[in-house]
Protein backbone atom coordinates (compact mmCIF):
# COMPACT_ATOMS: atom_id res chain seq x y z
CA UNK A 1 0.00 0.00 0.00
CA UNK A 2 1.47 3.39 -0.87
CA UNK A 3 1.75 6.31 1.39
CA UNK A 4 -0.43 9.23 1.03
CA UNK A 5 0.59 12.34 -0.05
CA UNK A 6 0.29 15.33 2.63
CA UNK A 7 -1.87 18.24 1.72
CA UNK A 8 1.40 20.56 1.82
CA UNK A 9 -0.82 23.93 2.22
CA UNK A 10 -2.78 22.22 4.78
CA UNK A 11 0.28 21.39 6.75
CA UNK A 12 1.61 24.86 6.58
CA UNK A 13 -2.15 25.67 7.98
CA UNK A 14 -2.85 23.29 10.84
CA UNK A 15 -0.48 22.10 13.75
CA UNK A 16 -2.05 19.03 15.92
CA UNK A 17 -1.56 19.90 19.39
CA UNK A 18 -0.79 17.20 22.08
CA UNK A 19 -4.47 16.26 22.87
CA UNK A 20 -5.19 15.77 19.15
CA UNK A 21 -6.75 18.75 18.78
CA UNK A 22 -6.05 20.35 15.08
CA UNK A 23 -5.33 24.32 15.58
CA UNK A 24 -5.21 26.75 13.10
CA UNK A 25 -4.14 30.53 12.81
CA UNK A 26 -6.60 33.50 12.91
CA UNK A 27 -7.64 35.59 9.64
CA UNK A 28 -7.74 39.09 9.33
CA UNK A 29 -4.37 39.79 10.24
CA UNK A 30 -2.59 40.39 7.32
CA UNK A 31 -3.14 43.82 5.98
CA UNK A 32 -4.80 47.00 6.72
CA UNK A 33 -4.43 46.53 10.77
CA UNK A 34 -4.00 50.72 11.22
CA UNK A 35 -7.71 51.17 11.85
CA UNK A 36 -7.48 47.55 13.84
CA UNK A 37 -7.26 48.25 17.79
CA UNK A 38 -3.65 47.01 19.79
CA UNK A 39 -6.45 44.38 21.69
CA UNK A 40 -7.63 43.34 18.69
CA UNK A 41 -4.27 42.61 17.14
CA UNK A 42 -3.23 40.96 20.17
CA UNK A 43 -6.01 38.72 20.31
CA UNK A 44 -5.76 37.45 17.05
CA UNK A 45 -2.16 35.96 17.61
CA UNK A 46 -3.42 32.79 19.63
CA UNK A 47 -4.17 30.13 17.95
CA UNK A 48 -8.15 28.52 17.90
CA UNK A 49 -9.26 25.11 17.50
CA UNK A 50 -10.27 24.30 14.28
CA UNK A 51 -14.44 23.81 14.20
CA UNK A 52 -15.67 19.75 14.56
CA UNK A 53 -17.46 20.28 11.24
CA UNK A 54 -14.35 20.68 9.49
CA UNK A 55 -11.77 18.26 11.50
CA UNK A 56 -12.33 15.25 9.26
CA UNK A 57 -11.36 16.68 6.18
CA UNK A 58 -8.41 18.12 7.85
CA UNK A 59 -7.06 14.80 9.25
CA UNK A 60 -7.65 13.64 5.43
CA UNK A 61 -5.35 16.27 4.26
CA UNK A 62 -2.73 15.81 7.08
CA UNK A 63 -2.76 12.38 7.43
CA UNK A 64 0.64 12.16 8.99
CA UNK A 65 0.91 14.91 11.27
Amino acid sequence: MPKIKTNRGAAKRFKVSGSGAIKRGQSHRRHILTKKSTKRKRQLRTAAQLHRSDVAAARRMIPYA
